[in-house]
This record gives C-alpha cells, structure tokens and sequence, in this order.
C-alpha cells in the first residue's frame, strides 16, 4: 500500500521507485498484483506517466486517512506517559488570525498537553478520521455518527479597508461602490450577497481574489481595496487602525456563523474538555 501510494502521489512508477529504493520494474509488478487483487484498474497509463482511475482514487484517499492514523498514533507513542496529545483541525485563516495568537494562554495553563493543530479548508469527517479530536469550522455545522457539534458565536462580516482610502467627510454607500472590493472566494459571504442585504447595486469591474480570508485581509491593509471580511479575523488590524469598517454606522451588519465539532466520548477527556472550555471562553 506504501507503493501505490507513492506511485499515486508522484504519478509516475519510476518516481516511486526511485523514493522507496526499489526498481521501476518492481513497482510496476507491485501495481499489477495489486488490480489483480480488487480485480479492477487502478491506474491509467501514459508514457512516463500514470493517474488514478475513479476506483484508484477512493483507494488512495481512504489510505491517506489511514496513514494520518498511524503516523500521528506513531508519534504519540513517542511522547512521555504523563503528557496528553490533543489534535485540532480548523480552518486555515481561523487559525492564523484567531486561533494560534491565542494558544500560549491555553499551553501556558496546561503545560501537560501536546497541542497539535492542523488546517484544511475542508471539514474533516471526525468519526472516520480518528487522530483527530476537535475540528473548528464556519457555517453552522452538521453532526455526523459519533460527534456532536457546538456553536462557538458568530462573526461579524464587514467591509474593511485601509482609511487613507476613505476621503473626509465621504458618504459610504457611493465609496464602496467606487473603490476596488477584493474577493475572498472562500469566505462565508459574497459581495453579491453583501450588497443584496444592504439593497445597494453591486458594481462590475476586475477584481483581485484571493483563496484565504488572512490574504484578503493583508491586501486590504496595503491599500489594494476593501476587503469583506470577519472584524474577529481581523481584530489586531482594526485595534492597530491598519483597518476601519466601511460605514460601521450606515450598513446593515452581518453574521457568519462558527462552530466546533469534536467526538461524542462520554465524557471527555481531560485535555479535550479544558480545551472546549478554553473556546468558549475565548470566543465570548
């Protein structure tokens, strides 16, 4: 299974032969007992190159969360009996602007708890993947078999942008319409959606967009546009005056919904319940 991972990752028989110390010969045999066994193709072969077929993708993501197990199960075997491995997943941003500038509080009170945070714009499914114990996430969340989930508040979705932008005295609903927005293609309201809240016309031109609500916000300090975006997400440049919100006081506010969801235990371990307790409090 190592081979065919390789193999699929790297795309080529060669490349994943040349990592595993074995010969190109040897993994493409490998492959081929290997479709024997599930009596199916799983891979589609071109010249110096192969990619997976339908049925060898679902074979490589389920191992992908198989090997996150065991490596992360590896590493905690590593760790002294008396510390405690807490693993939490949140969304990428979430975690650079929120999340991480807080966790010194969190290890400062609990010197025993190895925290090991991972991020992924994508929810991931915690009763299939088991290394993890604690996923933060926007939207208002979906239990799945084996979680529970629980609101952690709501942000508050703003236009903000650089105040040398924002002329004297300027009234905010023409601003906003005439200086460059930055799209955030991953945030939990668009400007599409802005604009219908707020019953104003929304206007047409290039924009710059970015995958990542931390990148928008970045661009947004350097002068680029207005950014719409969480004020918690960017709570240090408001504080800073690197940022104000656009017409705070003319336009309708909106929240985004955030949540966590973590494994229905019983009651929870020790680290998980000092670290859901910690969010909360964090997040009030």
């Amino acid at each position: 299974m190592r081979t065919f991972e390789a193999a699929a990752r790297l795309q080529s028989f060669a490349r994943a032969a040349d990592e595993l110390a074995l010969t190109a010969s040897a993994v493409s045999h490998q492959m081929r007992d290997l479709e024997a066994h599930f009596a199916c193709a799983l891979f589609t072969r071109s010249h110096r190159r192969v990619t997976l077929t339908p049925q060898g993708q679902r074979l490589h993501d389920s191992l992908a969360h198989a090997f996150d197990a065991l490596e992360a199960a590896c590493a905690d075997v590593q760790l002294p009996a008396q510390d405690e491995v807490l693993q939490v997943h949140c969304a990428p941003s979430l975690a650079l602007k929120w999340l991480g500038p807080r966790l010194r509080d969190f290890v400062a009170a609990h010197p025993g708890v190895h925290v090991r945070l991972s991020t992924g714009a994508e929810v991931p499914d915690l009763g299939l993947s088991r290394a993890l114990d604690l996923a933060i996430a926007y939207g208002d969340g979906r239990a799945r078999a084996g979680t529970e989930v629980q609101a952690l508040g709501s942000e508050s979705i703003a236009p903000l942008v650089a105040p040398a932008l924002v002329p004297p005295r300027a009234r905010p609903e023409p601003l906003v319409q005439q200086l460059p927005l930055i799209d955030s293609t991953l945030s939990p309201m668009s400007w599409t959606q802005w604009f219908e809240r707020q019953g104003l016309p929304e206007p047409r031109g290039p924009r710059t967009a970015f995958d990542r609500a931390a990148l928008a916000i970045a661009a947004a300090v350097d002068g680029l546009g207005v950014a719409l975006e969480s004020t918690r997400l960017a709570s240090r440049e408001l504080a800073r005056g690197d940022l104000v919100v656009l017409g705070a006081r003319r336009f309708a506010p909106v929240q985004g919904p955030v949540h966590y969801v973590h494994l229905r235990r019983g009651a929870l371990r020790a680290p998980l319940g000092a670290f859901v307790a910690w969010l909360r409090a964090e997040a009030d």
